[in-house]
């Protein structure tokens, strides 16, 4: 019999929701769940004023948005909610206020139907997120998340089995982008913009360090490239130069990818596996996949991301996660309908191996 799953994700200040199927008979080698429909709602609009995130702002716009769009995903789904069996939900990390909207709400549906909830870790979502294209990946897998608040390597094995190969010490990628994006004037979110401009610039143009690149482990760190790039941009204040600026913007993301990509390759050796999967919002990065692409080309590894309207937070990867883990049996579900929320929450705490 096949599960039909409501996703939520109210992390921080996207909005989504969507609705997976898993296959008929629910285990392990019965294939890939369905995609049957989901919606996002994102913030960047609201925050774009302030420059960042606010906490308070976000949570109030889920209470919002969070019910409107489960209406238009069941409709989109031709479902009704007394169809629903599961109701997944980010349960972390994330904004502790965003979290518990979401978490509120799914276990209000829950407890409305006399179905049980879960909570699903956020960086689960993205890991298995590739899942939900047409070139799904195998496992096992070297994975990298990216985005905004993560930047980690992991050996996964299955689902549920997570090993950390390698974190940063400071500064995420997608940290990186934003911050150097501030720097140069751009607007929020940073890191797209960044992108953007460094269309136009010359990478080479300005020497960035690019830290830890040769320690000879997989950790990573940002804080110094930020550094780099303020002492830059201050050189460059009163400068009617705009190309100046872009190559700046095209050198900082070249220090960024040249990182991303080189501690990827030295996982894939260290692990001797030949498939990598890349995910979270930087994972969208236009010079990160074509680098990635032709250096896993070049090696013979296969390389799977998730759509591009799929990269940054939504609700189809935490019904994907929930669906994947009722697949292996590892959905550890409930019917009492108390929450909580974990802002700070390791991924390989959740490792079943």
């Amino acid at each position: 019999m096949s599960t039909l799953i409501l996703g939520i994700e109210s992390s921080c200040d996207e909005t989504g929701v969507a609705l997976v199927r898993t296959p008929a008979s629910g285990v392990s080698d019965a294939g890939t769940p369905e995609l049957l429909g989901h919606a996002l709602h994102t913030q960047v609009a609201m925050h774009a004023d302030y420059g960042g995130v606010v906490p308070e702002l976000a949570s109030r716009d889920h209470i919002r948005r969070l019910l409107p769009l489960t209406r238009q995903v069941l409709a989109q789904a031709g479902q009704t909610l007394s169809g629903i069996d599961l109701v997944a939900y980010t349960r972390g990390p994330g904004l502790a206020g965003a979290l518990l909207v979401g978490a509120g709400v799914a276990c209000a549906l829950g407890a409305s139907l006399g179905k049980p909830v879960l909570g699903v870790h956020h960086l689960e979502g993205h890991l298995l997120s590739p899942f939900l294209s047409a070139d799904a990946p195998q496992f096992p897998f070297v994975a990298l998340l990216v985005s905004g608040g993560h930047t980690q390597l992991m050996r996964v094995q299955g689902v549920g089995h997570y090993e950390l190969l390698g974190e940063t010490v400071d500064d995420a990628a997608g940290e990186a982008f934003d911050k150097s994006a501030k720097l140069l004037g751009l607007g929020y979110p940073g890191g797209p913009a960044l992108a953007r401009l460094a269309e136009f610039g010359d990478p080479q143009a300005y020497k960035l360090p690019r830290p830890l690149l040769h320690s000879g482990h997989l950790d990573f760190s940002f804080a110094g490239l930020k550094t780099a790039v303020l002492t830059q941009a201050r050189k460059l204040e009163g400068s009617p130069c705009e190309q100046q600026r872009a190559d700046l913007a095209a050198s900082a993301q070249a220090a960024i990818v040249e990182v991303l990509v080189k501690k990827s390759l030295a996982a894939l050796a260290g692990t001797g596996l030949r498939r990598l999967v890349v995910a979270g919002g930087v994972g969208a990065n236009s010079a990160l996949r074509e680098q990635l692409n032709a250096a896993c080309q070049a090696r013979g590894v296969r390389v799977h991301y998730p759509e591009l309207h799929l990269c940054t937070d939504n609700g189809a990867m935490i019904a994907m996660a929930a669906a994947l883990r009722v697949q292996a049996q590892l959905a550890q579900t409930s019917t009492d309908y108390a929450f909580d929320v974990k802002p700070r929450w390791p991924l390989q705490s959740l490792s079943a191996a």
